[in-house]
């Protein structure tokens, strides 16, 4: 039997939560340019879906990738990490 290939993961922080079981989540990450080597920030969003309708705008949520669930979510909110104060 072959094994599952491991999952991406990411860490993000909640910037939608308006429509139902599904999230928006901003992935903050720095990268070095090829050629200056100057650190340059890129932001990333994702729609993760969220069947419990547990996180909320701000929240920092781990997401893992998964099978596509619609035309644009092919990720899941795994856990909570922080809660928005």
């Amino acid at each position: 039997m072959m094994e599952r290939a491991s999952r991406k993961v990411r860490t993000g922080v909640v910037i939608s939560d308006a429509r139902d079981k599904t999230i928006t989540v901003e992935v903050l990450d720095s990268k070095r340019h090829p050629k200056y080597g100057k650190t340059v920030p890129s932001r990333k969003k994702y729609h993760a879906h969220d069947e419990q309708n547990d996180a909320r705008l701000g929240d920092t949520v781990r997401i893992v990738e998964t099978r596509p669930l619609s035309k644009t979510k092919r990720w899941r909110v795994e856990e909570v990490v922080e809660r928005a104060r």
